[in-house]
């Protein structure tokens, strides 16, 4: 069996696979490679390249039936909470007739999942997306912030996001900037399907829900603040990064405390910094984005038609992420320039992980200020994109734009820098 044959192979199916001579049977798994994946007996699984291999059909897989979750039931004296889901693994399953993590995102999968959630609050759900983060765009994170704006106009008392955590702190951004928000706004996810004993969907959830009912009218992200399971930190939307690929601490605040700390599994909330609280303001979505905009890190020999590139593609801004204080070579200032020149504005950031830049040190820095180069403070490049996205579609003009990139509009931008966090 090869080539259009293959298509005719189902998830679940046994499968054998021979290549080189050698023959292997498993249970056909999802592949995102291209590759033909199998679990075998023995438990591990095997890829092999479908154009090298011969494929033989063992015997059709039984489909498998997962019952539906019980509905939810109102309790009296509780808050309401909305949850609205992107996707990720914070409620996913393991298959382990396959190996596969089978996504569950209605806010019933959720509680069924992590019946704790109960005891902290009424709960109704929507299904926004269920993709992968990494697919996550802002026309989407547009979607996002109207659902959110509907769910609190209906009255829920705090609203929260579930996500992957790959570009968790990118939506949490957009929605800081989109969203002025009387309830509390929290983004939460989880590395670790729910179904695993290492698994911090749970701590995660329970937290986020703990938030959600608090006084933090902010859009946060609420996630492990240690490797066990002790407690979360409760991140400001537009100061927190994902610094670990995989560790349950992986989320940090940059260039901030943390807002508050979430005990588990007490519940309590100890406020940790300035937030916003609830009912301080009205409601309000400003959903308007422009996506033309590009980050540009800048490494050492980096070509300037790199940004000749953007200008010459009908780009409306870009994010520089230069070096230390925020420097780019010489040759890159005339590029800067002719950006500019174009309408298109430029602010410089750092790709230093904390801090703040400074392009009056050294010459280089005072001649991208004089190119047109918007200092960023201390914002982090990611955090500049999303808002350079928001300020060119909500304001009437470039001047007007570039004037709301220096200006701090959700907590993205401070006087100065402490030198402790």
């Amino acid at each position: 069996m090869a080539g259009a044959d293959l298509i005719m192979l189902e998830l679940g199916d046994r499968i054998a696979v021979t290549k080189d001579g050698v023959r292997r049977e498993g249970v056909l798994m999802p592949s995102v490679s291209g590759k033909i994946v199998i679990k075998m007996d023995s438990g591990y699984n095997a890829g092999f390249d479908p154009d090298r291999s011969a494929v033989e059909l063992l015997g059709k897989g039984k489909p498998l039936k997962v019952p539906p979750p019980p509905p939810l039931r109102h309790r009296e004296g509780l808050p309401k909470v909305s949850i609205l889901s992107t996707g990720g693994t914070i409620a996913s399953k393991v298959d382990y007739r396959t190996g596969a993590v089978t996504s569950q995102f209605s806010a019933e999968d959720i509680i069924s999942s992590i019946p704790e959630l109960l005891e902290v609050a009424n709960y109704d759900g929507k299904v926004i997306y269920n993709i992968l983060s990494e697919n996550m765009k802002a026309e989407y994170w547009q979607v996002l912030a109207r659902a959110v704006g509907s769910e609190i106009e209906g009255g829920a008392d705090g609203v929260i996001v579930t996500h992957g955590t790959d570009t968790m702190t990118y939506t949490a951004a957009a929605l800081s900037f989109m969203v002025k928000t009387p309830v509390p706004i929290v983004v939460v996810g989880s590395p670790r399907s729910s179904d695993r004993p290492s698994s911090d969907a749970a701590m995660n959830a329970i937290s986020a829900a703990s938030v959600a009912t608090s006084d933090i009218a902010e859009v946060t992200v609420v996630m492990h603040g240690s490797t066990s399971d002790d407690f979360c930190l409760v991140h400001r939307g537009t100061r927190v990064r994902k610094m670990h690929t995989s560790r349950r601490d992986a989320f940090r605040s940059i260039n901030q405390h943390a807002i508050a700390r979430v005990d588990y599994p007490s519940r309590k909330i100890e406020i940790l910094g300035d937030c916003r609280r609830r009912g301080e303001v009205d409601l309000e979505v400003n959903d308007r984005l422009e996506p033309r905009c590009a980050l540009v890190k800048y490494f050492p020999g980096a070509s300037p038609e790199i940004f000749e590139h953007y200008i010459s593609s009908g780009y409306r801004g870009i994010v520089l992420e230069g070096t230390g204080l925020g420097h780019v070579a010489s040759d890159w200032v005339e590029m800067i320039k002719s950006a500019t020149d174009a309408g298109i504005p430029v602010v410089i950031t750092s790709q230093c992980i904390r801090g703040r830049i400074c392009d009056r040190v050294y010459d280089t820095g005072r001649d991208m200020l004089a190119a047109g180069g918007i200092e960023g403070g201390d914002i982090l490049p990611e955090v500049a994109l999303v808002k350079m996205m928001w300020a060119l579609a909500n304001t009437p003009s470039v001047e007007e734009a570039k004037a709301l990139m220096r200006t701090p509009l959700a907590g993205e931008i401070s006087s100065s820098t402490p030198t402790t966090v």
